[in-house]
């Protein structure tokens, strides 16, 4: 433990001078493909190296690899830069090692998250008598959240597999894993309709309600609708009431 204390003394301030310096750094690395992978080993060590030739190469190989969020002239993708505070928490959640899958599992994880969802409700104010879950990506909660309305609209999935009629509706601009989502369901590309959207890149509710009347006619089963709030391109936002009101046929 003694070489973990030292060097986890060291690692800190290493974080603090970056968070605080971060815009020394250029946004994005001067690498080419495969340069990182050309300057590892192509075989694993067979003993253990020093934490010295660890960090080293981490400061020669990989810092310059890296595309820096935490840059004040990063305005790419989403904004993603951590806090000193979320740094330490990390720290105190990697050495717990605590795993919430079950209130067993971990009494601390479990409850610490049914409160912390709690605090969001009050501050979004929505309803304290709704449940939610926190999951490790937004990916993850629309997969989630795809199957939660294909067991709703669809309960024998559980025993006979997903009916091959479900249609899924979203936005023309969302998020490529809504799709993913519906093929890691077995829900399939083909039954996901894209719903074109207006010059603000929101999906017309005209077209979901068309779409949507097509194949109830067709003899198939509507069962889920994503809406986006804030898409991952054009930050474009949804009508959601007006999609809201159109779902109330599902």
């Amino acid at each position: 433990m003694r070489e973990f204390r030292e060097f986890g003394h060291q690692l800190i301030d290493w974080v603090a001078d970056y968070l605080e310096n971060s815009g020394r750094y250029p946004v994005l690395p001067a690498v080419q493909p495969d340069d990182i992978i050309k300057a590892l080993p192509s075989h694993g060590p067979e003993q253990g190296e020093s934490i010295e030739c660890i960090f080293a190469d981490f400061e020669r190989i990989i810092l310059p690899g890296i595309t820096h969020w935490n840059h004040p002239r990063f305005l790419a993708f989403f904004a993603n830069s951590s806090s000193p505070p979320a740094v330490l928490a990390e720290l105190l959640a990697t050495a717990l090692n605590a795993n919430g899958m079950l209130w067993k599992a971990s009494p601390a994880v479990t409850e610490l998250e049914t409160v912390t969802l709690r605090w969001l409700l009050d501050w979004f104010g929505l309803p304290k008598d709704w449940f939610g879950m926190i999951h490790d990506t937004a990916s993850t909660g629309t997969m989630h959240a795809i199957a939660a309305a294909r067991m709703a609209a669809a309960p024998e999935t559980r025993d006979e597999g997903a009916p091959g009629n479900l249609i899924l509706y979203t936005s023309d601009q969302a998020h490529s894993s809504v799709e993913k989502g519906a093929m890691s369901l077995g829900v399939g590309r083909r039954n996901v309709r894209a719903i074109g959207s207006d010059s603000e890149f929101r999906m017309r509710a005209d077209l979901l309600a068309q779409a949507i009347a097509a194949d109830r006619a067709a003899g198939l089963r509507p069962f889920c609708v994503v809406a986006t709030v804030g898409t991952t391109s054009t930050a474009g936002i949804d009508p959601v009431p007006a999609i809201a009101d159109i779902t109330t046929v599902l």
